[in-house]
């Protein structure tokens, strides 16, 4: 299915700079400038063929459907394309795009300027060939392979971000050579355009719809299930995707962390963390945490320290954060967690965030040197602020995320839903 239909009635307005997110704006106005989408699939589709070029690749095969739609503005059962290799796209770095699609799903890239060619794809994974893998996968080699000599300019080194070993030994046979293709797509999205800024922000527009309905939502007895089901709800009719995780608990269950929504009865004066790992319209991601504070009554003193000390953790970040910094270096000057909250920390300071999380992963400093790695923060990088606070063996523990954008001039917020004044009405 192409991203080729008008933005929604609700969500952020990208008319004008496209990108002014201090108050955003819940219904579009037809007469405004709106986005245009083939701009946007043509300079995404140049972006990977600007990096295809940059490492010496003739081509790439992705079979990832995030990486397809970021390339080609197409998609298709994207969830259950992501364990069923059926979709998949051969992308020259000079050339035209063939698109190979699911049995009869050829008409659903119709009109879109990116792709040249659409075919049937040739399914070798194992629920589709069964014991006839190797030999399907053969055919599937034959045919990628014809296209990389078409239009590779002699060069058959092929990147790929996905693929097994039966392929690889069939593409050798033909003398094609298999290379990292996500390094390329994870570089390739880590810079976004206005435009992409401003369809990000109609996905954090419903995302934080939804988390209003939430706190609205919210009473004692209900349980944490139904409470996440008011995002999904939001989510899908206001034209999104879908939700990556299940990451919403309550009570004894927020310590520790990535404990995923169960039928638990949310009970008064607990506090209920939550992460959106939202996917919104047009497939961009809207990824904020946020705790709450569960009524009748006022939150207790240690409820309020420890958001205190995640909302001391999210800002101090946000602030020392510039282009040109280093991870290394993010990572040596970011909030230093306090000891008793140290082994329960979350998996990283920072993260990039796109049409799914992605480039960059800033670890903690004391992560760096069993799981970082190094690089530097660019303007158009959008990124999330984590922070997850609890003890070992605490009662309860606060998450929360704000969603920012990078730019020469600093950082713009692009999440703006409010943090609790019930839970900051006084410094601890």
């Amino acid at each position: 299915m192409p991203d080729s239909h008008p933005l929604p009635r609700t969500g952020p307005d990208p008319a004008a700079t496209l990108r002014s997110k201090k108050t955003p704006a819940v219904t579009l106005i037809d007469t405004e400038a709106q986005v245009d989408m083939r701009r946007v699939r043509g300079d995404r589709l140049a972006r990977v063929r600007a990096g295809l070029k940059a490492r010496d690749y003739g081509a790439c095969v992705l079979y990832d459907p995030i990486n397809i739609r970021y390339a080609t503005g197409t998609r298709n059962m994207t969830v259950w394309c992501l364990h069923n290799a059926v979709r998949y796209c051969f992308i020259p770095a000079e050339g035209p795009v063939v698109l190979f699609d699911f049995h009869n799903c050829e008409h659903l890239s119709a009109g879109i300027e990116t792709v040249s060619e659409v075919r049937h794809g040739t399914s070798w994974f194992y629920f589709g060939a069964g014991p006839r893998s190797q030999e399907k996968s053969k055919v599937w080699a034959a045919e990628i392979a014809d296209l990389v000599r078409a239009h590779g300019g002699g060069n058959q080194r092929l990147a790929m971000d996905h693929c097994d070993p039966f392929g690889v030994d069939a593409l050798g046979e033909h003398g094609v050579s298999v290379h990292d293709g996500q390094e390329v797509l994870e570089r390739a999205r880590c810079i976004k355009t206005d435009d992409e800024i401003a369809l990000m922000s109609v996905a954090i527009g419903v995302c934080e719809i939804g988390m209003a309905r939430m706190r609205e939502a919210l009473e004692p007895g209900m349980s944490e299930n139904e409470l996440w089901s008011i995002l999904h709800q939001t989510n899908i009719a206001m034209g999104g995707e879908w939700i990556e995780t299940r990451l919403l608990a309550s009570g004894g269950r927020t310590n520790p962390w990535f404990q995923e929504s169960s039928d638990r009865v949310i009970r008064p004066g607990e506090l209920i963390s939550y992460d959106t790992d939202l996917i919104g319209p047009f497939g961009y991601c809207a990824d904020i945490s946020r705790t709450y504070f569960c009524g009748p009554g006022r939150p207790s003193d240690e409820q309020r320290r420890l958001y205190r000390l995640a909302w001391d953790q999210i800002h101090f970040n946000i602030d020392i954060l510039k282009a040109g910094m280093s991870f290394r270096e993010l990572s040596e000057k970011s909030f230093k967690l306090p000891e008793k909250c140290q082994p329960l920390r979350y998996s990283v300071v920072y993260h990039g965030v796109g049409m799914a999380d992605e480039y960059p992963h800033c670890a903690y400093l004391e992560d760096m040197d069993s799981g970082g790695y190094d690089g530097v923060i660019e303007p158009g990088m959008t990124l999330c602020v984590e922070s997850y606070i609890g003890e070992v063996g605490g009662a309860e523990g606060i998450k929360l995320e704000q969603q920012v954008l990078v730019t020469d001039k600093g950082v713009e917020l692009l999440s703006t839903y409010p943090f609790e004044d019930d839970l900051l009405v006084k410094e601890i």
